[in-house]
């Protein structure tokens, strides 16, 4: 996509998302057959729910459709918007974006070694990272794009089976079951 053309869609798209409180991360169109794909990505501090999702799509879409009303083509054609947030595969290159994974697992160059940690503090100048016990803190400048490690479930977060609540979870879970069946 042009420079000139993007920067046209961000000037429409930008402040219904700052409007809303999220920050825009990414904007890119794509053809795909004879439309084109319009796929924003959106974050907070606090994430981004599907009924944010939703209404952002909404003010986006009324947004798009009043600027072409005016005269402004800025997609050619048919498009489809999608709204969504950036996801765990995103790199981690600002501030914001370490502040909002703090307590996940990372890997990441950091002072020209690939490092893994979880991060335990942010500030606007650096980042503090758990390395097997070892507290490292790194300025942004000595970091590389870090990258979200996908953990599975820690078994000290597993629900105790003598739990009365996991006891009750699975009691409604068969009687929903049981629900189905007509019995």
């Amino acid at each position: 996509m042009a420079q000139q053309h993007r920067q046209r869609l961000l000037a429409v798209v930008e402040p219904v998302v700052t409007a809303g409180g999220y920050d825009l991360e990414d904007l890119s169109v794509t053809r795909v057959g004879r439309r084109h794909l319009l796929r924003i990505a959106v974050d907070s501090d606090a994430g981004v729910d599907l009924d944010a999702v939703a209404e952002l799509s909404r003010g986006i879409s009324s947004a798009l459709d009043d600027a072409e009303a005016g005269g402004d083509e800025l997609i050619a054609g048919e498009y489809e918007l999608e709204v969504g947030s950036p996801g765990v595969d995103r790199p981690l290159t600002l501030p914001r974006h370490w502040r909002r994974n703090r307590a996940r697992l990372v890997k990441v160059r950091a002072g020209g070694q690939e490092v893994t940690g979880r991060v335990v503090a942010v500030d606007d100048a650096a980042v503090t990272l758990d390395v097997d016990g070892d507290r490292q803190t790194h300025t942004y400048g000595d970091l590389g794009p870090g990258r979200v490690q996908v953990e599975l479930k820690r078994l000290a977060e597993l629900p105790d089976p003598d739990d009365q609540d996991f006891d009750e979870a699975e009691d409604e879970a068969e009687d929903d079951e049981e629900g189905e069946d007509g019995e």
